[in-house]
């Protein structure tokens, strides 16, 4: 094996070589030191000026917490030593690369894990819930059911610092004023008591407890329903019950409503006419020839709306103004449908009669944005080319599919998405 010896000679910069040597593989050699001795000092340059905000952004941060009237221990200790978390901000940038179908999400939620470990909780508590209940009209199995959607019935809050994660946001761009905010609310809570700087975790967005209140949230609406003078959405189950229904009773929950409840859907049927904006009263669907999977649960009169959350072939639902109070708490149809049917499941109802569709396709969200942009150039407007599946752009589909003869559905799936863009082609 030959082994090189190379000299640097200091007074002219020159390097000596006292062996032979391929000069080609020399000159490889002293490029690539080059590139990795930019690299390195490029990367320690970015991270020194990125420490370098933060820190400037957190001297900013303490002195907005001063004028708020924040504790000055807390700004000093808290807000003194918080950190940035580069993981924190790659989960903010994250997009989901596919969308999630209505199948995949409603039975990874609604599953029989969950609703047998729903009903043991519900009759755990039972004399706490029914407590709440008569004290602000939500029905204990809507609070068990948000309770395990949120984090599994306390399984999980979330492993980061609340401080630490709304600091990194805060001094992002993209959403630095509401962050901000949201910290300044954190420190808030501190400063109340009702939790310790070390035990404050939650999520990489700042929700926290069992029912994951953001801090503005928990300001407005956590209440010490155990009244040992704190409110401790972590540790104490009739303040986290409590809090959740207050919540939704600020939020105009109807007590006694139901939120909503499984249909049937005629052949025929005009599926233009649903949608959540597109109400009328029990009696009149019923004419439309609606049926009831089971004893209707509403009044003739009741003013409701039809969902069809996976086209034609899967599940409808008749759904009141609860289910709207639900998407006031997280706006996804999904979700709320899920929080619903948990609920219904846990209280003993039977599952779905009509399944939604197995092993739907994936659809990514840049399908989608040509989506929208497709539609859009058909003379249809979907809204703005975001990837998102929002009403808007399902009420284009339906009106793409009303205009070629189709079942208006406004369900999407790889064959009309092949469809709607050949449309555009041609």
């Amino acid at each position: 094996m030959l082994i090189y010896h190379f000299t640097l000679n200091h007074s002219n910069s020159h390097i000596t070589v006292n062996q032979s040597v391929n000069p080609h593989k020399f000159k490889c050699w002293l490029i690539l030191s080059g590139i990795l001795t930019f690299t390195i000092l490029s990367f320690i340059s970015a991270s020194h000026a990125a420490t370098s905000h933060f820190e400037t952004c957190v001297s900013g941060l303490q002195a907005k917490a001063r004028a708020a009237g924040i504790s000055e221990e807390n700004v000093d200790q808290v807000l003194g030593n918080v950190k940035h978390i580069q993981r924190i901000i790659e989960l903010d940038r994250r997009q989901p690369e596919f969308t999630q179908a209505f199948s995949n999400y409603f039975n990874t939620r609604v599953s029989d894990l969950r609703i047998q470990r729903g009903r043991t909780l519900l009759n755990e508590h039972q004399a706490l819930l029914r407590q709440i209940q008569q004290e602000t009209g939500v029905s204990a199995q809507y609070l068990v059911s948000f309770w395990g959607l949120e984090t599994n019935y306390g399984g999980y809050f979330g492993d980061w610092s609340v401080p630490d994660a709304l600091a990194t946001l805060a001094c992002d761009a993209r959403r630095s004023k509401f962050f901000t905010q949201e910290l300044l609310n954190a420190m808030r809570i501190l400063d109340a008591g009702d939790i310790s700087p070390e035990n404050m975790i939650g999520s990489w967005a700042g929700a926290m407890g069992h029912m994951q209140f953001m801090p503005s949230t928990f300001l407005r609406y956590a209440q010490d329903a155990d009244g040992d003078g704190r409110r401790d959405l972590w540790g104490s189950i009739p303040d986290a019950m409590g809090s959740g229904a207050h919540f939704l009773q600020k939020l105009g929950w109807v007590p006694g409503l139901d939120w909503g409840q499984e249909v049937i859907v005629p052949a025929s049927f005009d599926y233009s006419l649903s949608g959540r904006d597109k109400t009328r009263g029990l009696a009149e669907w019923i004419e439309l020839g609606i049926t009831t999977v089971s004893e209707s649960k509403f009044s003739p009169e009741q003013k409701v709306s039809l969902l069809i959350p996976a086209g034609y072939q899967g599940p409808a639902f008749l759904v009141s103004k609860n289910f709207h109070i639900i998407m006031r708490w997280n706006r996804s149809e999904f979700y709320a449908l899920s929080v619903g049917h948990l609920a219904d499941r846990i209280a003993g109802a039977p599952a779905l009669q009509r399944h939604p569709p197995a092993d739907e396709g994936r659809i990514s969200r840049e399908q989608i944005r040509q989506l929208q942009q497709d539609l859009s150039s058909l003379g249809i407007d979907a809204g703005p080319a975001d990837g998102i599946m929002g009403s808007k752009t399902r009420q284009a589909i339906s009106r793409f599919q009303q205009n070629n003869q189709r079942i208006a559905d406004g369900h999407l799936d790889a064959e009309l998405l092949e469809i709607i863009r050949n449309a555009t082609l041609n």
